[in-house]
């Protein structure tokens, strides 16, 4: 297959996954000159929100800017595209989990919610790696202007992103603060690891043309 109609699915699904999470917002229920009020209490949606469209955004730059790297599309190359995605349309529900648990304030809810949030996290990070670990082993699929450099410098960030998912679940189980900052921790951290392979793969390109 050729990598346009995969980068063309695959964008996608990502546009109706955004389009999805926004679609969770409502008008409150609210007396006639309480609007303001009412919308001021919906703040875990807009944040839960916020956090989560930033990390749908984040891994949509990951996911062009990493697979423009490659020259043609394989079968497994699909098949753990199809894994991946799956992972990631799975956001919508534990982000709306974690509106309603931080809305009532249940130390129990807001904990499941959170881990629940983090197991998805996690499993997202995870089908990164294999679709990392593949296509190292896999050079023939890749564009021959980027150097075998540049997975040695990336292969080891979504492990890092599981180590902290894994981490914020052990920590939310003893405080859910923690554990909340960590996962909000781990969401920024692709963000920064995203501009730093994106740095790398300019660099890659650059050395190998220079």
């Amino acid at each position: 297959m050729k990598t346009d109609r995969f980068q063309a699915f695959s964008d996608g699904i990502f546009a109706i996954l955004i389009t999805i999470l926004v679609l969770e917002f409502h008008i409150p229920a609210y007396h006639p000159g309480q609007l303001l009020p009412s919308l001021l209490a919906q703040w875990p949606l807009f944040l839960s929100y916020a956090f989560s469209y930033f990390y749908v955004g984040t891994l949509w730059l990951f996911h062009h800017d990493y697979f423009s790297m490659l020259k043609r599309i394989d079968r497994n190359v699909n098949i753990l595209n199809l894994l991946m995605l799956f992972s990631i349309t799975l956001l919508d529900y534990p982000m709306s989990l974690v509106a309603d648990a931080l809305t009532s304030g249940n130390r129990a809810d807001m904990q499941t919610a959170f881990i629940i949030y983090d197991l998805v996290a996690l499993f997202i990070s995870a089908t990164f790696y294999f679709m990392y670990a593949y296509l190292h082993r896999h050079q023939e699929l890749k564009n021959t202007a980027v150097s075998s450099e540049f997975y040695a410098a990336i292969k080891f960030d979504p492990v890092r992103s599981v180590t902290i998912y894994g981490m914020a679940i052990l920590l939310t189980f003893w405080s859910v603060w923690v554990g909340a900052v960590l996962l909000a921790g781990g969401i920024i951290f692709h963000f920064f690891a995203y501009l730093r392979m994106s740095k790398q793969l300019e660099l890659s390109k650059g050395g190998h043309h220079a």
